[in-house]
C-alpha cells in the first residue's frame, strides 16, 4: 500500500468509529424481536478483522474453502433443478415461509452474501502473491473483480498490457496506459512456476464463484413476481432479491423499520487495508437502485429515504400474501414518482405587485369664520403676485446689492398692462402693534410751523421757507435745547451730488495722485 491509501483508510477508520451497526427497533424490546431485524450475513455485520497475509499460504484452497463445500453444491444443484420448472403464483398457499422454493431462495440469498466474503479473502491471497511481481497494480486497479482479471490476463509477462484486446474489456484506456507505464518501471521480481499456477487457479476459483452469484441473483429475480410481488414493482427484481437475501428473508424484512432497510446493502470496510473514500456512507441497494439513480445528486438521500418507507409498507404487504397483482405496489410507485415531480417543479414565478392603496383618511378640516380670515391674511396678494412675475426677454435689476438675482419682477413697472396700481387688500394688509403706531407717530412729529414766504403755512413744530427762483430752501426749527435754528436741507445733497459727477459721472476722466513725495 502507499503511504497515500494508508493515510486514506486510517481518516475512514477514525469516522466510522461511531458507527457501530443498525438501529434494532424501539427501545425496550426484547432479544428475539431485536434480533429478527438484525441484518444477517450483510456486508455490513462483517467483523473488523486485523490485515491477514496469506503470502504463506500454499494454495488457495487452504483458505477458501466455499465452493467445494456441500452446502454450495447442493443449493447450486437445487437452482438447476427449479430453473427449469414453471412457477405459478397460484401455487402460493399458506406461509411463504413454508414453500420449499422459498427456503431455497433464502438460502441462495444467504449463500450470495458467503460468496462475496470469499471473493475478498481470494482477492487478498492474490493480492500478496501478485505484489511480488506488480506491487503498484493494487493502487491501479481497486476492483477486487478486475484486479484478479487483470492479474490472470497479465501474469509474469508485464509487456501483455500493450495492444492487448482481452485487457480493454476489463480496464478503460486511461487505466490500462497507466498499468503499462508503471509496469515498465517497477521494481518486481520474476514469479516461480510453482506460484503463478496457485494464482491461476486462485484466480479461476475467484471467476467461478462470480459467476455462481450472478446465476443465484438471476434465479432469485425470476421468482420474486411471487414471493414479492409489490416490493418488486416498486424496486425491481434485482434490487429486492439483494435487500431481501441480506435481511435474513420476508418476514426478518417486512419487521425492519426504514432506517434499517435504507442501509441494507451498505459497504462498510468490506476490504480490511483498503481505501474506501468514494464509497458513499450510509447508502445501500436502495439508493443505487434505477428508481433513485434518476434524480439528481441533490435529492438522491431524500428520494432514497422515501423510497424505504414505502418499500417497508410493501414487504409487509407481501408477508401476508395480500394484493399478489401487486395492485398495492403500483399505488406505491405512483404516490413515489408523484413526489419525485414535485420535488422537481420549478419555483413559482413571484410576481410583482403593486403596491396597496396607502390607509391614510380624509384629514379633518377647521372651518369657519377664524379659519377664513387667517387663509386670507396669509393668502399671497397682489403685491406679492406682481413681484413674482417676470417680464419676457428683459433684464431685470437686482434690488440689493447683497442679494443678487433678487428683483422686484413687475411690481412698480409702467409696462405692466395694469391702468390701475394694486390696491392694497385690508384683509392681507400686514398688521402694526398699537405700541409700534404711537412710537411711529412721535417719530412723524415736528415742531415750528412753515412760513409763508414762498409757500403756504403750516400749523406745526417746524418752518420752513423756500425760494423757488433760487432753488434753495431753508428751515427755522424751534428747538427746546438750542431755539431758534437755520439749515439748508439741500446742503448736503448738493455736496453728494458734486461727488457723484466727479467720479462717477460719463465725461469723468482718470484722475491722477500723486504720490507721497512726488512734489518735493
Amino acid at each position: 500500500m502507499s503511504l497515500a491509501d494508508e493515510l486514506l483508510a486510517d481518516l475512514e477508520e477514525a469516522g466510522d468509529e461511531g458507527e457501530d451497526g443498525l438501529y434494532l427497533g424501539e427501545e425496550g424490546e426484547s432479544d428475539g424481536e431485536a434480533g429478527e431485524g438484525h441484518v444477517e450475513g450483510g456486508l455490513e455485520d462483517i467483523p473488523e478483522e486485523m490485515e491477514v497475509d496469506y503470502s504463506g499460504a500454499e494454495s488457495v484452497s487452504s483458505i477458501a474453502k466455499l465452493r467445494n463445500s456441500k452446502q454450495f453444491s447442493e443449493i447450486m444443484d437445487k437452482i438447476a433443478i427449479y430453473v427449469e420448472k414453471q412457477r405459478k403464483n397460484s401455487e402460493v398457499s399458506g406461509p411463504v415461509e413454508a414453500d420449499p422454493e422459498y427456503k431455497l431462495i433464502v438460502a441462495a440469498n444467504n449463500l450470495t452474501v458467503e460468496i462475496e466474503n470469499e471473493l475478498n479473502i481470494i482477492h487478498k491471497f492474490v493480492r500478496d502473491k501478485y505484489s511480488k511481481r506488480f506491487p503498484e497494480l493494487e493502487s491501479l486497479v481497486p476492483n477486487s473483480l478486475d484486479y484478479v482479471r487483470t492479474v490472470k490476463e497479465l501474469g509474469n509477462n508485464l509487456d501483455k498490457c500493450k495492444n492487448n484486446e482481452n485487457l480493454q474489456q476489463i480496464l478503460t484506456n486511461a487505466t490500462i496506459m497507466v498499468v503499462s507505464v508503471t509496469a515498465s518501471t517497477t521494481q518486481g521480481t520474476m514469479l516461480g512456476e510453482d506460484e503463478l499456477k496457485r494464482l491461476e487457479e486462485a484466480c479461476d476459483m475467484a471467476l467461478e464463484l462470480n459467476q455462481s452469484k450472478h446465476r443465484i441473483y438471476e434465479y432469485v429475480e425470476s421468482r420474486m413476481s411471487f414471493i414479492a410481488p409489490n416490493l418488486s414493482v416498486i424496486v425491481g427484481a434485482s434490487t429486492a432479491a439483494k435487500i431481501m437475501g441480506i435481511a435474513g428473508g420476508l418476514t426478518n424484512l417486512s419487521k425492519m423499520p426504514a432506517c434499517n432497510l435504507m442501509l441494507l446493502g451498505t459497504q462498510k470496510r468490506t476490504l480490511s487495508g483498503f481505501s474506501s473514500t468514494a464509497v458513499l456512507p450510509h447508502t445501500g441497494y436502495i439508493y443505487h437502485c434505477d428508481v433513485v439513480q434518476t434524480l439528481p445528486p441533490d435529492l438522491r438521500r431524500k428520494a432514497a429515504r422515501l423510497v424505504s418507507a414505502k418499500c417497508t409498507l410493501a414487504s409487509r404487504v407481501d408477508s401476508f400474501h395480500e394484493s399478489a397483482d401487486g395492485k398495492v405496489g403500483y399505488d406505491l410507485k405512483e404516490e413515489i414518482e408523484k413526489k419525485f415531480d414535485k420535488w422537481q417543479e420549478p419555483p413559482p414565478v413571484k410576481t410583482v405587485k403593486p403596491l396597496p392603496a396607502p390607509l391614510d383618511g380624509q384629514r379633518k378640516k377647521r372651518g369657519g369664520r377664524r379659519y377664513r380670515k387667517m387663509k386670507e391674511r396669509l393668502g399671497l396678494t397682489e403685491i406679492r403676485k406682481h413681484a413674482n412675475r417676470m417680464t419676457f426677454a428683459e433684464i431685470e435689476d437686482d434690488a440689493y446689492q447683497e442679494d443678487l438675482g433678487f428683483s422686484l419682477g413687475q411690481l412698480g413697472k409702467s409696462g405692466s398692462g395694469r391702468v390701475r396700481q394694486a390696491q392694497v387688500n385690508e384683509a392681507t394688509k400686514a398688521r402694526i402693534s398699537k405700541s409700534l403706531q404711537r412710537k411711529l407717530q412721535k417719530q412723524n412729529m415736528t415742531y415750528g410751523g412753515r412760513s409763508t414766504v414762498g409757500g403756504r403755512s403750516t400749523v406745526g413744530g417746524r418752518s420752513s421757507v423756500r425760494d423757488n427762483s433760487s432753488g434753495t430752501s431753508s428751515s427755522v426749527a424751534f428747538t427746546p435745547l438750542q431755539g431758534l435754528e437755520i439749515v439748508n436741507p439741500h446742503a448736503a445733497e448738493k455736496k453728494v451730488a458734486e461727488a457723484n459727477q466727479k467720479y462717477f459721472s460719463n465725461m469723468a476722466e482718470f484722475l491722477k495722485v500723486k504720490k507721497e513725495g512726488e512734489g518735493k
